[in-house]
């Protein structure tokens, strides 16, 4: 019998980002009060980073599914950022890898405006550790084959957020049926959103939205969006296809809690 393997999928780090997951050689400094306001989210954000890890325990395999980087930050002028360099933003990353210290590590890439529209940053963080990087991963752990891409589609109403995924499942039903083509998926795995959901059947097939590891803390979010979103991972647990379980694990973040102004 296999061993139960556990799995930790990340995504959207966006470091580089004042609102992305720091490592604590690059907090904020206090000068300002924005810079202490940052320094503690930071310090908020890795203290909940660090009991995932905890909650997860020896790491077997982690799936970095993209936006590791936060990129140039182009239409906010690069006021969002704590660094601009992407390559430096990429070694940002890199400790974070080492941080997690899976046995593997595999990678998907992310958006091309974090990370890099005619190059990818984001293979520079998968090199340095022996990562396998993909525009589209399907991973076979103990028979259940995992179907891993960053981007999937977003809704702006509650219940419409189930669509996107449950027609990226349509679509590689579709693709198993061709010869030679992409493997009947088990789990299907997106990201990209900042929220997580997942919907299936019992038995046949999940798919699921991660969690990301940025803080609701950007001009966009701020001024063209509306819904929650999520801070967290999702754990695997896979002793095989029939036998396995994954939850969402998720932090609140008192320090984006909005207070109204007093008159």
């Amino acid at each position: 019998m296999a061993k139960t393997k556990t799995v930790l999928v990340l995504a959207d780090t966006h470091c580089g980002s004042k609102g992305g997951l720091t490592h604590p050689h690059y907090w904020a400094r206090r000068e300002t009060d924005e810079g202490e306001f940052v320094g503690k989210l930071q310090r908020r954000m890795w203290n909940a980073f660090r009991a995932f890890l905890e909650d997860a325990g020896k790491i077997d395999i982690a799936i970095w599914n993209g936006d590791l980087i936060d990129g140039k930050g182009e239409r906010s002028g690069g006021t969002e950022l704590i660094e601009s360099d992407r390559t430096e933003q990429a070694v940002m990353a890199s400790r974070l890898v080492s941080v997690v210290g899976a046995d593997k590590n595999f990678f998907t890439y992310g958006t091309p405006y974090h990370t890099g529209v005619t190059e990818d940053y984001e293979r520079l963080v998968a090199d340095e550790h022996g990562g396998d990087i993909k525009s589209h991963q399907f991973i076979d752990i103990n028979g259940l084959v995992l179907d891993v891409k960053h981007f999937v589609s977003g809704s702006s109403i509650p219940h419409g957020r189930h669509t996107a995924p449950a027609r990226d499942r349509v679509a590689n039903v579709l693709w198993s049926l061709r010869e030679d083509s992409q493997p009947l998926a088990d789990v299907l795995i997106r990201s990209h959103v900042h929220y997580c959901v997942d919907c299936g059947e019992p038995g046949r097939w999940r798919a699921v939205t991660t969690p990301a590891l940025q803080a609701a803390y950007t001009k966009f979010g701020g001024r063209k969006c509306s819904m929650p979103v999520d801070f967290g991972v999702l754990l695997f647990r896979v002793e095989n296809k029939r036998r396995f379980d994954y939850q969402a694990l998720i932090e609140e973040l008192p320090e984006v809690k909005v207070t109204p102004t007093k008159v």
